[in-house]
């Protein structure tokens, strides 16, 4: 069934390479019932500088089933003739982001996600960590897989994929990130959990960093600032979190944060009444 629909953009991963698709951007977001929609492919990097949309943007775009995809919330759009509509801005301690993004279920019990999961009923997911122990990181190939790189430049000498009106024609690839970023939390259970995030956000943090200090170390140092020190200590932090088609269905825990949701703490008011201190 096709259907134009109108999306909340809320998730932009750090970019990847498909064997099929050449380099796509995990996307994702919310409808205006607050239900999750997963849009892919999407090669963001290669549309025109018109066609890009940042995120907690309304697109309008016609999407479709993607039937070779069986997680319930993954579509397809037909073409790139998609409209981009207003960005919903962050005053009021993001209310109007609040009222679409936190609208239905917010998870906090990870074992609850992971049947859902594994019984194909979601694969995207609003969650509230119940405590944020730690931001560590772990170092990884520096290079993109050779097949998956292979086919991509193939892909771009070739033009043979994107070659309408509208996507960049001399592009170049993304560098590869060298370290996976990772949050330990734990759940309303207790029960601490390590998980992998691919928001691009942190992973251009962390380029934009290492260009500016030209340190490794430190440009890692500043990531974990931003999204440790700060998102604990000032933000209400939720984590918006997708299964990979890979281990969708079946792994132990399909999960990835793929995105993350972070308001300013809300500052409690304190009343006095007469005849108390």
């Amino acid at each position: 069934m096709t259907k134009k629909e109108k999306i909340l953009i809320t998730v932009k991963a750090y970019p990847t390479l498909s064997g099929k698709y050449g380099e796509l951007v995990c996307t994702a977001g919310v409808r205006e019932d607050g239900s999750w929609v997963r849009i892919y492919p999407m090669p963001f990097r290669r549309f025109d500088e018109y066609k890009r949309f940042a995120k907690y943007t309304w697109v309008e775009m016609l999407l479709t089933k993607n039937t070779s995809d069986p997680r319930p919330e993954s579509f397809r759009p037909l073409g790139w003739d998609f409209n981009i509509l207003e960005t919903v801005d962050y005053k009021h301690n993001w209310a109007e982001r609040k009222k679409f993004v936190l609208k239905n279920n917010i998870y906090d019990d990870m074992s609850i996600l992971i049947e859902k999961a594994n019984d194909n009923e979601l694969s995207l997911a609003t969650f509230k960590p119940a405590k944020i122990n730690d931001f560590v990181w772990e170092e990884i190939d520096r290079e993109w897989n050779p097949g998956k790189l292979e086919s991509t430049l193939m892909d771009l000498k070739q033009k043979s994929l994107f070659e309408a009106e509208g996507f960049i024609k001399d592009f170049r690839i993304i560098p590869k990130l060298p370290y996976r970023f990772k949050y330990k939390f734990e759940d309303i259970t207790g029960k601490c959990r390590e998980m992998m995030i691919e928001d691009w956000e942190a992973g251009q943090l962390f380029w934009t960093c290492k260009n500016k200090y030209e340190s490794e170390k430190e440009a890692l140092e500043k990531v974990k600032q931003k999204y440790f020190d700060e998102f604990v200590s000032k933000k209400d932090l939720y984590f918006f979190l997708g299964t990979t088609k890979q281990f969708h269905g079946w792994a132990k825990n399909p999960f990835l944060i793929v995105g993350t949701f972070h308001p300013p703490k809300e500052i409690q008011k304190s009343f006095n009444f007469p005849g108390f201190p």
